[in-house]
């Protein structure tokens, strides 16, 4: 009863709801058909604004004097155009729209305009002329952006101009006292940058530091310092937690040990910068000269970090256990503090090298802070190969050669070695900016390199993991693709290979493509200028699509395999169809549907194909040159499984080669003998060659002929009848053809004789006539009938 005068309360109130809907529904004013909403639209003065900022971007470009001045306004160009696309992708919708309106409306008619009401030619009016607008406002901001990407390229020309005189650029040796009298005595025009840069500081700080701001710029300093050192510990702590609890053990759970101690050290240190400039610039922004100095000291702390936090994750001397490459204790006891005190010397003097660089200071400051890095890295890479290498042979006098081979040494030892030599030679000769390079792309490989490995050996560890039998993924994948171990092993082996290589193809573009103070916007920009040739662009292949393309490689192999076995073990076999049809049957099905299941996933990725000429020709010359034996025998695969000319099952001969069809391939025929081994014949010879068919009408029969010389003093007509009594009381003999005896040959030595007779498979003729001598050599013997002796060789 309590449930029923619910459900009654429950029905009351929602009649009552709808009657208050509608009846609120009526008092609203009718929403008004015949005028336009107006669209918002970049206004005249926006396009301007943004004209003015790539006037000021290239002006800076063209007043650059060095190559690291070009990073900033390469990364300000990138952004700029980051906001026109991000401008363009939201005018683009409404462009749609104003289209979809203007063709609800119509054309206007050419003639009877008066038929037409007032309203819709004054709405069409106003949709063509904001349509017009902003077919205007889009077709600037394409322009500004062709503009900055011509920039781009114009920068990068200008970098490479730079980096190369400056290389070649001949200044004083170390050794002479004109090298450092800039740094000991500097020109009045330097001081005078110098101190505008200490004023542009002090106003800065004494914007934040005024007295109501102090407490929360303390605040967000000490917080800063708090997340850079107790968070980064924290954050550390809890990622391992999270690693040991829940990453399986195993080499995945190591590898991703190493990632997490890297990527807390990396993000809190993000965070902490975040937190400073914040605190920094919340009432006001930073100068242009501090702006610049900002952007470029951002990048040598991150440049730092990645020193330390890679480091400290592949030495992990805390842990050996979970140590990745193959260090031993002591080498990685002996190289732990180097990597934080090189860390910190760059950050000391890079910076006060930026602070040259943003204030514009004069070339011979820049040279030699240039030079004073070089040398401070040349040093400490110095002592530590010295280090190193003590300790490499305190393990070999402890007759450890294994664990003294086991650092990165080797090839990566010898460089190191080499390009301390010629950054040495380099600062005696006076080359400077030669021997700061040869340093920086020494601390930029060591970057690269870790950091490569550290991702390559995480997705290895990954693909291993996600494609094992022994944890659940890999038992859903077998559950969904229906593939056995071993598929998965070569799954796993196949996606962890292609990884691998993806990313050490990364790892050599990264190590010529970027150095210190390389963002990753730039360093990504970098590498897709050289992936992203004009080939594959034409492939049209978006990101985005990729994990369209995998669900349907994935999906459609599952449902080829799936309907494969449907028609194997159901469908086929319930038909009035050979064996060997319902094999060539399903063999066709699978070719054909692999071939599709491939061109759906290259439309997933986007591929045109009215794009794909330049591959066509690829694979035109290819085949003219090495592949033609594999296309013939592609295609005489098609053909025996559609004309059948052969069959699974048949028995034929050819070259020499009697067998059974076993298997039909796209390649290959297997063709199983006697001795049941198997001999694998090229399809295009089934096609060419002559090639006897034995079972091909379904009612061959088999023929056991024997041939047997008697003396000269025999009674023909009773070995004739003993013979054909032989033959007529084997079972495996036909009645009918009949068998019969023929006298075949009569010579001096002797009478020969020829009884033929038919069994029902050819298969079965070896055992048959062997059946048959045992019988008529016992019946000879019974009967005292010899057989005539071989003539005796001359």
């Amino acid at each position: 009863m309590r449930d029923t005068l619910k459900w009654m309360l429950l029905v009351a109130l929602t009649l009552l709801g709808s009657s208050s809907l509608a009846l609120w529904a009526e008092d609203l004013p009718a929403p008004a058909q015949n005028a336009a909403a107006p669209l918002p639209v970049i206004a005249q003065s926006d396009l301007q604004a943004l004209q003015q900022r790539l006037d000021g971007l290239k002006q800076q470009i063209s007043a650059a004097n060095n190559y690291n001045q070009l990073e900033g306004p390469q990364d300000r160009v990138q952004a700029f155009i980051l906001d026109i696309d991000r401008l363009s992708a939201a005018l683009l919708p409404q462009q749609a729209q104003l289209a979809v309106q203007l063709g609800v409306l119509g054309a206007a008619p050419d003639t009877d305009v008066a038929a037409e009401q007032a309203d819709i030619i004054a709405q069409r009016a106003t949709l063509t002329a904001q349509k017009s607008k902003l077919d205007s406002t889009l077709k600037s901001l394409a322009a500004l952006k062709q503009n900055a990407a011509d920039l781009i390229t114009q920068i990068a020309g200008i970098r490479r101009t730079l980096l190369e005189s400056e290389l070649t650029l001949g200044t004083h040796s170390v050794l002479n006292p004109g090298f450092w009298s800039p740094l000991v005595n500097p020109d009045a025009d330097d001081r005078r940058r110098l101190h505008f840069f200490v004023d542009q500081l002090r106003t800065s700080g004494a914007s934040v530091w005024l007295p109501g701001e102090r407490f929360y710029t303390s605040l967000l300093v000490f917080l800063a310092f708090i997340v850079w050192t107790f968070g980064r510990r924290l954050a550390e702590r809890g990622l391992t937690w999270l690693c040991i609890h829940r990453v399986p053990e195993g080499r995945l759970r190591r590898s991703a040990l190493a990632f997490a101690s890297a990527l807390a050290t990396i993000a809190t240190t993000a965070i902490a910068l975040q937190i400073l400039f914040y605190a920094c610039t919340r009432h006001q922004p930073l100068s242009p000269v501090l702006q610049t100095f900002s952007e470029e000291f951002e990048k040598v702390v991150y440049a730092c970090v990645l020193i330390t936090g890679l480091s400290r994750a592949l030495l992990s001397t805390a842990h050996p256990s979970w140590r990745l490459p193959a260090i031993a204790d002591p080498v990685a006891q002996a190289l732990k503090p180097y990597p934080r005190v090189l860390s910190c010397t760059l950050l000391v003097l890079v910076t006060l090298v930026q602070v040259s660089n943003a204030t514009g200071m004069s070339s011979q400051i820049v040279i030699a802070g240039r030079g004073i890095i070089a040398m401070v890295v040349l040093t400490i890479v110095l002592t530590l190969l010295l280090r190193v290498g003590k300790v490499r042979k305190a393990l070999v006098a402890a007759n450890d050669a294994a664990a003294a081979n086991s650092t990165f040494a080797g090839i990566i030892y010898t460089v190191a070695s080499v390009s301390i030599l010629v950054s040495a030679l380099a600062l005696l000769a006076g080359y400077v900016s030669l021997a700061r390079f040869i340093s920086y792309q020494l601390v930029w490989g060591f970057i690269v390199l870790s950091g490569f490995y550290l991702l390559i050996q995480l997705v290895k560890d990954l693909c291993e993991h996600v494609f094992s039998p022994r944890h659940a993924s890999g038992k859903a994948l077998k559950q969904l693709l229906g593939i056995g171990d071993r598929r998965l092993d070569q799954m796993a082996i196949l996606l962890s290979g292609f990884s691998r290589a993806a990313l050490m193809l990364l790892a050599v573009i990264s190590l010529f493509v970027g150095g210190i103070g390389t963002t990753l916007g730039q360093l990504l920009s970098n590498i897709m200028v050289i992936l992203g040739g004009a080939g594959l662009r034409k492939l049209n292949i978006v990101p985005a699509h990729l994990l369209n393309a995998v669900l349907a490689l994935i999906i459609g192999i599952w449902l080829i395999r799936t309907l494969s076995r449907w028609l194997d073990h159901e469908f086929l076999p319930k038909t009035e169809m050979d064996p060997g049809m319902c094999a060539s049957l399903s063999t066709l099905f699978s070719n054909i549907g692999y071939a599709l299941v491939i061109l759906l996933t290259l439309s997933s990725l986007g591929v045109q194909w009215t794009n794909l000429a330049w591959i066509v020709s690829a694979l035109s010359v290819g085949i003219g040159f090495g592949l033609q034996e594999i296309v013939k025998n592609f295609v005489s695969g098609l053909i025996l499984l559609t004309e059948r000319p052969v069959k699974v099952g048949d028995l034929i001969s050819i070259s020499g080669v009697e067998g059974d069809i076993r298997r039909i391939n796209v390649r290959a025929t297997e063709i199983q003998l006697s001795d049941r081994s198997i001999v694998i014949v090229p399809n295009s010879q089934l096609i060419s060659q002559n090639l006897r068919n034995v079972t091909l009408g379904g009612s061959a029969q088999g023929v056991a002929s024997l041939e047997l010389m008697f003396p000269l003093d025999i009674d023909p007509e009773q070995v004739k009848e003993l013979l054909l009594d032989a033959y007529r009381e084997n079972e495996t003999l036909l009645d009918k053809p009949a068998p019969f005896v023929r006298f075949s040959k009569l010579s001096p030595d002797g009478i020969t004789l020829t009884v033929t007779g038919y069994v029902a498979s050819p298969r079965i003729v070896g055992v048959t006539k062997s059946d048959l001598l045992f019988e008529i050599l016992k019946r000879l013997g019974a009967a005292g009938i010899a057989l005539a002796k071989p003539p005796a060789a001359s």
